[in-house]
Protein backbone atom coordinates (compact mmCIF):
# COMPACT_ATOMS: atom_id res chain seq x y z
CA UNK A 1 0.00 0.00 0.00
CA UNK A 2 1.13 3.59 -0.99
CA UNK A 3 1.05 4.32 2.69
CA UNK A 4 3.39 1.68 3.74
CA UNK A 5 5.92 2.99 1.47
CA UNK A 6 5.68 5.62 2.98
CA UNK A 7 6.09 4.64 6.32
CA UNK A 8 8.94 2.26 5.71
CA UNK A 9 11.03 5.08 3.74
CA UNK A 10 10.65 8.32 5.54
CA UNK A 11 12.65 10.01 3.25
CA UNK A 12 14.50 13.30 3.41
CA UNK A 13 11.22 15.23 2.35
CA UNK A 14 9.64 14.25 5.76
CA UNK A 15 12.23 14.61 7.96
CA UNK A 16 12.80 18.22 6.48
CA UNK A 17 9.38 18.83 7.25
CA UNK A 18 9.48 17.72 11.21
CA UNK A 19 12.86 19.11 11.36
CA UNK A 20 11.07 21.94 10.30
CA UNK A 21 8.78 21.94 13.39
CA UNK A 22 11.44 22.76 15.68
CA UNK A 23 11.17 21.00 19.14
CA UNK A 24 8.56 19.75 20.29
CA UNK A 25 6.73 21.85 23.19
CA UNK A 26 4.22 21.16 25.32
CA UNK A 27 0.58 20.80 24.07
CA UNK A 28 -2.06 22.54 25.16
CA UNK A 29 -4.51 22.22 27.87
CA UNK A 30 -7.43 18.76 27.42
CA UNK A 31 -9.07 17.93 24.10
CA UNK A 32 -12.58 19.93 23.46
CA UNK A 33 -15.67 17.86 23.02
CA UNK A 34 -14.26 15.18 24.59
CA UNK A 35 -15.86 13.55 27.96
CA UNK A 36 -13.93 10.75 28.60
CA UNK A 37 -17.22 8.50 28.12
CA UNK A 38 -15.54 6.95 24.62
CA UNK A 39 -14.00 3.94 24.76
CA UNK A 40 -11.60 1.73 22.06
CA UNK A 41 -12.76 0.84 19.35
CA UNK A 42 -14.05 3.81 17.75
CA UNK A 43 -16.29 4.39 15.00
CA UNK A 44 -14.73 7.22 12.54
CA UNK A 45 -17.13 9.54 10.65
CA UNK A 46 -15.96 11.10 7.49
CA UNK A 47 -18.36 14.05 6.57
CA UNK A 48 -16.65 14.72 2.97
CA UNK A 49 -17.89 17.85 0.87
CA UNK A 50 -17.78 16.27 -2.41
CA UNK A 51 -15.67 13.47 -3.42
CA UNK A 52 -15.14 13.82 -7.24
CA UNK A 53 -12.00 15.76 -7.43
CA UNK A 54 -8.44 13.60 -7.59
CA UNK A 55 -7.29 16.04 -4.60
CA UNK A 56 -10.31 14.70 -2.61
CA UNK A 57 -10.20 10.78 -3.72
CA UNK A 58 -6.38 10.82 -2.53
CA UNK A 59 -7.16 12.33 0.50
CA UNK A 60 -9.79 9.60 1.83
CA UNK A 61 -7.47 7.38 0.52
CA UNK A 62 -4.74 8.42 3.67
CA UNK A 63 -7.73 8.47 6.16
CA UNK A 64 -8.98 4.89 5.00
CA UNK A 65 -5.09 4.07 5.20
CA UNK A 66 -5.01 5.30 8.86
CA UNK A 67 -7.99 4.14 9.47
CA UNK A 68 -6.75 0.25 8.93
CA UNK A 69 -3.80 1.24 10.75
CA UNK A 70 -5.60 1.99 13.64
CA UNK A 71 -7.92 -0.78 13.48
CA UNK A 72 -4.60 -2.74 13.54
CA UNK A 73 -3.98 -1.07 17.09
CA UNK A 74 -7.59 -1.63 18.13
CA UNK A 75 -8.40 1.45 18.25
CA UNK A 76 -10.95 1.55 15.61
CA UNK A 77 -13.73 -0.55 14.01
CA UNK A 78 -15.56 1.49 11.69
CA UNK A 79 -15.32 4.21 8.98
CA UNK A 80 -18.74 5.91 8.04
CA UNK A 81 -18.18 7.63 4.75
CA UNK A 82 -20.42 10.20 4.03
CA UNK A 83 -20.29 12.61 0.30
CA UNK A 84 -22.69 15.45 0.43
CA UNK A 85 -21.33 16.16 -3.73
CA UNK A 86 -20.76 20.03 -2.77
CA UNK A 87 -23.78 20.66 -1.13
CA UNK A 88 -22.96 21.99 2.30
CA UNK A 89 -26.77 21.74 3.12
CA UNK A 90 -26.60 18.03 2.80
CA UNK A 91 -23.37 17.65 4.36
CA UNK A 92 -25.41 19.27 7.35
CA UNK A 93 -28.24 16.68 7.51
CA UNK A 94 -25.33 13.83 7.05
CA UNK A 95 -23.08 15.19 9.89
CA UNK A 96 -26.95 14.88 12.45
CA UNK A 97 -27.21 11.15 11.12
CA UNK A 98 -23.54 10.65 12.28
CA UNK A 99 -24.52 12.22 15.40
CA UNK A 100 -28.01 10.41 15.76
CA UNK A 101 -26.21 7.09 15.22
CA UNK A 102 -23.39 8.33 17.65
CA UNK A 103 -19.91 7.83 16.02
CA UNK A 104 -17.58 8.69 18.00
CA UNK A 105 -15.75 11.21 16.11
CA UNK A 106 -16.30 13.32 13.14
CA UNK A 107 -13.89 14.29 10.61
CA UNK A 108 -14.55 17.08 8.61
CA UNK A 109 -13.88 19.60 5.32
CA UNK A 110 -16.78 22.20 5.76
CA UNK A 111 -18.69 23.02 2.50
CA UNK A 112 -19.49 26.01 4.20
CA UNK A 113 -17.40 28.48 7.19
CA UNK A 114 -20.53 29.05 8.96
CA UNK A 115 -23.71 27.18 7.97
CA UNK A 116 -22.34 23.54 9.92
CA UNK A 117 -21.88 25.03 12.98
CA UNK A 118 -25.38 24.67 14.91
CA UNK A 119 -24.56 20.80 14.12
CA UNK A 120 -20.88 20.87 15.16
CA UNK A 121 -21.69 22.35 18.29
CA UNK A 122 -24.71 19.98 19.05
CA UNK A 123 -21.94 17.08 18.01
CA UNK A 124 -19.04 18.36 20.32
CA UNK A 125 -21.60 18.67 23.07
CA UNK A 126 -22.43 15.36 22.89
CA UNK A 127 -18.44 14.37 23.43
CA UNK A 128 -18.07 13.27 19.86
CA UNK A 129 -14.24 14.18 18.68
CA UNK A 130 -14.46 17.23 15.89
CA UNK A 131 -11.38 17.96 13.32
CA UNK A 132 -11.67 19.86 10.83
CA UNK A 133 -9.16 20.03 8.67
CA UNK A 134 -8.57 22.60 5.02
CA UNK A 135 -11.99 24.32 4.60
CA UNK A 136 -12.35 25.57 8.08
CA UNK A 137 -15.75 26.15 10.10
CA UNK A 138 -16.42 29.30 12.12
CA UNK A 139 -17.18 28.18 15.17
CA UNK A 140 -14.49 26.82 17.97
CA UNK A 141 -17.01 24.11 18.84
CA UNK A 142 -14.46 21.49 17.71
CA UNK A 143 -11.60 19.58 19.14
CA UNK A 144 -9.00 20.68 16.63
CA UNK A 145 -9.23 22.52 13.50
CA UNK A 146 -5.77 21.24 11.20
CA UNK A 147 -4.25 23.75 8.25
CA UNK A 148 -1.66 25.06 6.46
CA UNK A 149 -1.27 28.91 5.87
CA UNK A 150 -2.99 29.74 2.74
CA UNK A 151 -1.98 33.41 3.45
CA UNK A 152 1.72 32.82 3.93
CA UNK A 153 1.44 30.46 0.60
CA UNK A 154 -0.07 33.65 -1.35
CA UNK A 155 2.93 35.37 -0.28
CA UNK A 156 5.44 33.71 -0.42
CA UNK A 157 4.51 32.71 -4.05
CA UNK A 158 4.37 36.15 -4.64
CA UNK A 159 8.02 36.82 -3.52
CA UNK A 160 8.98 34.29 -5.43
CA UNK A 161 8.00 35.24 -9.16
CA UNK A 162 8.42 39.13 -8.53
CA UNK A 163 12.21 38.06 -7.46
CA UNK A 164 12.09 36.09 -10.66
CA UNK A 165 10.74 38.73 -12.77
CA UNK A 166 13.99 41.30 -11.73
CA UNK A 167 10.80 43.34 -9.76
CA UNK A 168 9.01 44.76 -12.61
CA UNK A 169 7.09 43.08 -15.23
CA UNK A 170 3.64 42.33 -16.76
CA UNK A 171 1.72 39.05 -15.07
CA UNK A 172 -1.20 37.07 -14.99
CA UNK A 173 -2.60 36.46 -11.56
CA UNK A 174 -4.36 32.40 -11.74
CA UNK A 175 -7.07 32.08 -8.55
CA UNK A 176 -8.78 28.86 -7.91
CA UNK A 177 -12.77 29.28 -7.31
CA UNK A 178 -14.12 32.56 -6.14
CA UNK A 179 -15.53 32.44 -2.09
CA UNK A 180 -13.62 29.11 -1.38
CA UNK A 181 -11.29 30.16 1.78
CA UNK A 182 -8.24 28.56 0.82
CA UNK A 183 -8.65 30.22 -2.81
CA UNK A 184 -9.50 33.56 -1.32
CA UNK A 185 -6.89 33.53 1.77
CA UNK A 186 -4.11 32.68 -1.34
CA UNK A 187 -5.08 35.80 -3.09
CA UNK A 188 -5.10 37.91 0.10
CA UNK A 189 -1.96 36.44 0.72
CA UNK A 190 -0.44 38.11 -2.27
CA UNK A 191 -1.54 41.52 -1.62
CA UNK A 192 1.19 43.46 0.30
CA UNK A 193 4.04 41.97 -2.37
CA UNK A 194 2.35 42.94 -5.40
CA UNK A 195 1.62 46.50 -3.98
CA UNK A 196 5.01 46.84 -2.93
CA UNK A 197 5.92 46.27 -6.06
CA UNK A 198 4.59 48.91 -8.15
CA UNK A 199 6.31 47.72 -11.21
CA UNK A 200 4.98 44.65 -11.23
CA UNK A 201 1.49 45.68 -13.26
CA UNK A 202 -0.94 43.20 -12.81
CA UNK A 203 -2.43 42.58 -17.05
CA UNK A 204 -5.06 40.23 -15.70
CA UNK A 205 -6.69 38.02 -13.30
CA UNK A 206 -8.94 34.75 -13.32
CA UNK A 207 -11.20 32.21 -11.23
CA UNK A 208 -11.49 28.74 -12.04
CA UNK A 209 -11.82 25.47 -10.85
CA UNK A 210 -9.07 23.52 -9.70
CA UNK A 211 -8.61 21.41 -13.18
CA UNK A 212 -6.33 21.71 -15.87
CA UNK A 213 -8.80 22.43 -18.67
CA UNK A 214 -11.02 25.07 -17.38
CA UNK A 215 -7.48 27.11 -16.78
CA UNK A 216 -5.73 26.28 -19.40
CA UNK A 217 -9.51 27.62 -21.59
CA UNK A 218 -8.91 30.59 -19.18
CA UNK A 219 -5.17 31.40 -19.68
CA UNK A 220 -5.67 30.99 -23.99
CA UNK A 221 -8.32 33.59 -23.66
CA UNK A 222 -6.06 35.81 -21.38
CA UNK A 223 -2.99 35.59 -23.84
CA UNK A 224 -4.67 36.42 -26.46
CA UNK A 225 -5.73 39.54 -25.36
CA UNK A 226 -2.20 40.12 -23.52
CA UNK A 227 0.55 39.83 -26.14
CA UNK A 228 3.39 40.46 -23.79
CA UNK A 229 3.53 38.94 -20.32
CA UNK A 230 6.64 38.20 -18.21
CA UNK A 231 5.30 35.86 -15.21
CA UNK A 232 2.26 34.03 -13.82
CA UNK A 233 1.16 34.27 -10.54
CA UNK A 234 -1.07 30.83 -9.79
CA UNK A 235 -2.14 29.77 -6.76
CA UNK A 236 -3.36 26.23 -7.30
CA UNK A 237 -1.41 23.27 -9.56
CA UNK A 238 -3.92 22.40 -11.88
CA UNK A 239 -3.86 26.18 -12.48
CA UNK A 240 -0.43 26.31 -12.98
CA UNK A 241 -0.63 22.65 -15.99
CA UNK A 242 -3.15 24.65 -17.79
CA UNK A 243 -1.39 27.75 -17.84
CA UNK A 244 2.29 26.35 -19.09
CA UNK A 245 -0.15 24.26 -21.83
CA UNK A 246 -1.86 27.11 -22.95
CA UNK A 247 1.27 29.19 -23.43
CA UNK A 248 2.67 25.90 -25.57
CA UNK A 249 -0.35 25.56 -27.81
CA UNK A 250 0.14 29.58 -28.52
CA UNK A 251 4.09 28.67 -29.36
CA UNK A 252 4.80 31.68 -26.55
CA UNK A 253 7.63 30.96 -24.62
CA UNK A 254 7.49 29.97 -21.02
CA UNK A 255 7.91 32.65 -18.24
CA UNK A 256 8.35 32.40 -14.86
CA UNK A 257 5.25 31.00 -12.84
CA UNK A 258 4.13 29.55 -9.41
CA UNK A 259 2.19 26.69 -8.39
CA UNK A 260 1.84 23.72 -6.34
CA UNK A 261 2.55 19.85 -6.05
CA UNK A 262 -0.01 18.84 -9.06
CA UNK A 263 1.56 15.77 -10.74
CA UNK A 264 1.23 17.49 -13.88
CA UNK A 265 2.47 20.58 -13.50
CA UNK A 266 5.73 19.36 -12.15
CA UNK A 267 6.40 16.64 -14.87
CA UNK A 268 5.72 19.87 -17.09
CA UNK A 269 8.18 21.95 -15.09
CA UNK A 270 11.16 19.67 -15.41
CA UNK A 271 10.48 18.62 -18.75
CA UNK A 272 10.22 22.33 -20.23
CA UNK A 273 12.82 23.52 -17.58
CA UNK A 274 10.40 26.07 -15.87
CA UNK A 275 11.59 28.94 -13.69
CA UNK A 276 9.28 27.97 -10.89
CA UNK A 277 8.22 27.50 -7.10
CA UNK A 278 5.33 25.40 -6.07
CA UNK A 279 4.53 24.53 -2.44
CA UNK A 280 0.57 22.02 -1.34
CA UNK A 281 -1.55 21.25 0.99
CA UNK A 282 -0.77 17.54 2.17
CA UNK A 283 -3.19 15.19 1.24
CA UNK A 284 -2.55 13.21 4.72
CA UNK A 285 -3.89 15.86 6.45
CA UNK A 286 -6.86 13.51 6.03
CA UNK A 287 -5.06 10.83 8.52
CA UNK A 288 -3.62 13.17 10.41
CA UNK A 289 -7.15 14.41 11.39
CA UNK A 290 -8.12 10.64 11.72
CA UNK A 291 -4.99 10.26 13.93
CA UNK A 292 -5.62 13.43 16.36
CA UNK A 293 -9.62 12.00 17.11
CA UNK A 294 -8.23 8.99 18.49
CA UNK A 295 -5.39 10.89 20.29
CA UNK A 296 -8.14 12.96 21.75
CA UNK A 297 -10.63 10.70 22.46
CA UNK A 298 -8.20 8.38 24.23
CA UNK A 299 -7.47 11.27 26.91
CA UNK A 300 -3.99 12.84 25.12
CA UNK A 301 -3.99 16.78 24.50
CA UNK A 302 -4.16 18.13 21.40
CA UNK A 303 -3.82 22.07 20.54
CA UNK A 304 -7.25 23.62 19.55
CA UNK A 305 -5.65 24.32 16.50
CA UNK A 306 -2.51 22.79 14.26
CA UNK A 307 -0.75 24.52 12.12
CA UNK A 308 1.04 22.41 9.28
CA UNK A 309 4.29 23.98 7.56
CA UNK A 310 4.37 24.66 4.46
CA UNK A 311 7.17 22.58 2.57
CA UNK A 312 9.03 24.35 -0.77
CA UNK A 313 9.26 22.87 -3.89
CA UNK A 314 12.00 24.44 -6.20
CA UNK A 315 14.77 23.03 -8.59
CA UNK A 316 16.68 21.55 -5.45
CA UNK A 317 14.31 18.86 -4.71
CA UNK A 318 11.93 18.46 -7.48
CA UNK A 319 13.56 14.94 -8.47
CA UNK A 320 12.79 13.85 -5.11
CA UNK A 321 8.78 14.70 -5.70
CA UNK A 322 9.06 13.58 -9.46
CA UNK A 323 11.19 9.86 -8.63
CA UNK A 324 7.64 8.86 -6.69
CA UNK A 325 5.71 10.61 -9.36
CA UNK A 326 4.07 6.59 -10.26
CA UNK A 327 3.13 5.97 -7.17
CA UNK A 328 0.35 8.54 -7.70
CA UNK A 329 -2.68 9.29 -10.39
CA UNK A 330 -1.31 10.93 -13.15
CA UNK A 331 -3.91 14.02 -12.74
CA UNK A 332 -3.04 13.78 -8.67
CA UNK A 333 -1.31 15.48 -6.36
CA UNK A 334 2.64 14.63 -5.45
CA UNK A 335 2.50 14.83 -1.37
CA UNK A 336 5.31 14.36 0.93
CA UNK A 337 5.96 11.39 2.74
CA UNK A 338 4.73 11.23 6.56
CA UNK A 339 4.33 9.09 9.37
CA UNK A 340 3.32 8.39 13.15
CA UNK A 341 6.40 10.52 14.45
CA UNK A 342 5.39 13.29 12.43
CA UNK A 343 2.24 13.43 13.59
CA UNK A 344 3.34 13.43 17.33
CA UNK A 345 5.64 16.12 16.18
CA UNK A 346 2.76 18.32 14.67
CA UNK A 347 0.70 17.51 17.61
CA UNK A 348 3.36 19.05 19.98
CA UNK A 349 3.51 22.16 19.24
CA UNK A 350 2.07 25.34 21.16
Amino acid sequence: MMKSSFFASASALCLGLVLALGVGSQANAAAKCIKGDRKAPYTIGWANIYSVPTWMKQTQGTIEAEVEALKKQGLVDKLVVTDAQGDANVQIQQIQSMIDSNVDAIILIAGSSTAPARVIADACAKGIAIINFDSLVDTDQVTAKVNTDSSQWGDQAAKFLIDAIGGKGKILILNGPAGVSVSDDRRKGADAELKAHPDVKILAETNTPYNVAPAQEAVTSLLFANPEIEGILSLGGALSAGAVLALDKQGRDQVPITGENARQFLELWKEKGLKSWATMQPNWLGAFATYTAVQALEGKDVPAFVKIPLPVIDNSNIDEYLARAKDFPADGYIYSPYDEELFKKLLAQK
